[in-house]
């Protein structure tokens, strides 16, 4: 019972501030039935085992390191979770000869037909590739095959577009399944090297569905370019699966041919910097405006200004609880790993604190027919305030695009060119290292 509540309190909240990618279960693989062993990358603190807590059909144990069973309130919701603790050298006082049962307890799960999830990482970072893995995933499920459990283990790409920020995009992608039998040891080989050679396979399963730099400022290369390409194409950009292969494509391009990268870095970052101060994407760019698309802009929007009282409403009532994650941020000064984390978890505590205090004071106020009135409008007060302010920040948008690139046509000319251009050069580097990159 209280799995599934907490599950479906876990899946409004994150679906509220992250956009999942793809909106709905990315593979069957997350329904799978029997012993199963979910794997996963930790750029994300407690949001990444919250993703495979929604996304996951059926109900999934987790491994997490002990000191979140020591913390007061998210200690209560692990024990609730029967979550299984893992002791680490760095957390401090922790018996790290405990894990053994942790391990022990892992299998027998595993034996018993249940699924488990873990990040062997065994960290969250905000590295701009994968880190390297521990060997206790590997080990745990080589220890249940060895019992004659059939475990199935599941690698989990989860990719942030920003993962601090309200709204961002996030997504999730599953590489196919390893069965940990085909990696039992083979004859005279030491178990710890099966586990080892286990790991390098998940490793590069892993690798396949998460995006991997050598650093950080490759990113929005890497993004412009693959707009520019998607463009050339007609294609929609921000495919999480072209821009990882993209990824690979530069590190190649940096090794092989440095020069060659840094005169396409600097021509791409040229580029996107004289986007930038325009405050205009490359799509936009290529935005036909016919008279009836902007009347029918115009007229929707005016239209929207008979809902400001109900937005004014909600904005008030919902100021406050907007701005405390900020504020506990401020106040905790996490990590940037964890920084979304407190946000998220802000978020879920206050929530139903804030829906109950608005409940009881209008019960207060007006009796009881006006107490369930606001017992049942506030969710969707909420939400419609905040899809709003979303559809109204877009418009904004779009308008000042409008009147930038119609007051600058000389400029936006330039700038399509010299997109056409570099959108061909990414493509001749698309045709090059194709043949590679899917090999």
């Amino acid at each position: 019972m209280f799995y599934r509540a907490f599950r479906a309190l876990c899946a409004l909240t994150l679906r509220l501030f992250f956009r999942l990618e793809p909106p709905v279960d990315p593979t069957e693989a997350l329904k799978l039935a029997g012993p199963v062993m979910y794997v996963g990358n930790h750029p994300n603190g407690l949001i990444d085992p919250g993703l495979l807590l929604i996304l996951a059909k059926r109900q999934v144990t987790f491994l997490a390191k002990e000191p979140l069973f020591r913390m007061p309130v998210l200690g209560w919701i692990m024990r609730g979770m029967d979550a299984l603790p893992i002791y680490r050298k760095q957390d401090g006082p922790g018996d790290t000869t405990k894990n053994e049962g942790t391990l022990t307890a892992s299998v027998d799960a595993l034996v018993q037909g249940r699924a488990i999830t873990l990040f062997p990482e065994g960290k969250s970072h905000s590295e701009p590739q994968l880190a390297e893995l521990k060997t206790g995933a590997a080990r745990i499920a080589l220890e249940a095959a060895r019992k004659g459990a059939d475990v199935n283990l599941v690698p989990v790409g989860i990719t942030y577009e920003a993962k601090n920020r309200f709204k961002s995009r996030v997504h999730v992608q599953v590489a196919p399944c390893l069965r940990a039998s085909e990696f039992l040891e083979r004859p005279g080989e030491d178990p710890h090297d099966a586990a080892r050679r286990f790991t390098d396979a998940i490793a590069a399963a892993l690798r396949q569905v998460t995006l991997n730099l050598d650093a950080w400022e490759d990113l929005p290369i890497l993004e412009t370019a693959e707009t520019l390409y998607a463009l050339s194409k007609g294609e929609e950009a921000g495919s999480a699966a072209r821009r990882q292969a993209f990824a690979r494509g530069i590190s190649l391009l940096r090794e092989e041919q440095p020069e060659r990268f840094e005169q396409l870095k600097n021509q791409l970052a040229g580029y996107r910097a004289r986007l930038s101060l325009l405050s205009v994407s490359s799509d936009e760019l290529t935005s036909q405006y016919r008279p009836g698309t902007v009347a029918l802009f115009i007229l929707r929007n005016l239209f929207a200004v008979l809902s400001v009282p109900l937005v004014l409403l909600g904005f008030g009532l919902f100021v406050i609880p907007y701005h405390l994650p900020l504020l506990a941020v401020k106040a905790a000064k996490p990590g940037h790993d964890t920084e979304s984390t407190v946000k998220v978890l802000t978020l879920l505590l206050l929530a139903p604190v804030w829906w109950a205090l608005l409940t009881g004071l209008a019960w207060w106020w007006g009796g009881a027919g006006f107490g369930l009135s606001t017992l049942l409008g506030v969710p969707p007060l909420a939400l419609f305030t905040r899809y709003y302010l979303e559809r109204r920040a877009a418009a904004w948008h779009d308008a000042r695009t409008f009147f930038v690139l119609m007051s600058r046509r000389r400029l936006q000319a330039g700038l399509l060119a010299e997109g056409k251009q570099l959108a061909s050069e990414v493509e001749g580097l698309v045709t090059e290292f194709a043949p590679r990159l899917s090999a």
